[in-house]
């Protein structure tokens, strides 16, 4: 580990245009969990038996606006969530000019919470939620105080998260800009994911720098790609590495 930690370190120190892409262990250090640990919790209630991913789906959203938020607003939705070591020391990355944009399958704010600002959330944010019919805004408090389904104070209307549901394509300018940033990186950094959500993942395509950093507690299928694979806690990882620098 300490040699690993040593090149990594050295790697960070020569580069000059790096980006982070990561998935949901990067935020599991501020206690958030991946929601496909949850089970079926409207199977007895619907009478039918429903995946995480199904709970989360365009479909049971506009079939089942009730128990859609009911299961948003336990399994998605954490508040009290403060920023760990890995999303503390991207942020201190970028202020030192070196870090360029952080590509992330997280929902949950946490890195803008750190103090990064160039953040492409690929699959939307629980801190912002509009009206379906005058696209109103409203902040995570204001859908977690909501009795039942979330309307709009202005017109009625039901209010939906910014959050990229099962069934729904992912923002295309988000794509374009997440690309660019990959395609001119000198380093990528991946950490927290397993690699396997797709179309997410094949965005490491586009990768043409001199460093591929994988960072992740199990292996993944871009393990033979990298030049260093870490298979290690991604906030001890960059917490002790940025502080190395």
């Amino acid at each position: 580990m300490e040699e690993k930690l040593w090149q990594f370190t050295e790697i960070l120190r020569e580069s000059s245009d790096i980006v982070f892409f990561g998935g949901a262990g990067v935020s599991t250090a501020s206690g958030i969990p991946d929601f496909r640990s949850a089970d079926g919790l409207y199977s007895k209630k619907l009478n039918r038996r429903f995946t995480p991913e199904q709970l989360v789906s365009h479909t049971f959203f506009v079939k089942y606006p009730e128990d859609f938020f009911a299961f948003y607003k336990e399994n998605l939705i954490y508040p009290q969530a403060r920023p760990n070591d890995c999303h503390k020391a991207l942020a201190r990355l970028e202020e030192m000019g070196k870090l360029k944009a952080i590509v992330t399958q997280n929902i949950d704010g946490l890195h803008q919470a750190a103090g990064s600002r160039q953040v492409y959330e690929l699959h939307g944010s629980v801190k912002r939620n509009y009206c379906t019919g005058c696209h109103a805004f409203y902040d995570e408090n204001d859908i977690l105080k909501a009795e039942g389904v979330p309307v709009c104070e202005k017109c009625g209307g039901m209010i939906k998260p910014d959050v990229v549901l099962y069934e729904e394509g992912l923002d295309q300018e988000i794509i374009n800009g997440a690309v660019r940033a990959i395609a001119q990186a000198d380093t990528l950094i991946i950490g927290g994911t397993s690699l396997v959500v797709y179309p997410a993942a094949g965005l490491i395509q586009y990768f043409r720098g001199k460093h591929l950093v994988l960072i992740n507690k199990s292996e993944t299928p871009a393990d033979h790609q990298a030049d260093l694979v870490i298979h290690e806690d991604i906030a001890r990882v960059m917490g002790e590495a940025v502080n190395a620098l």
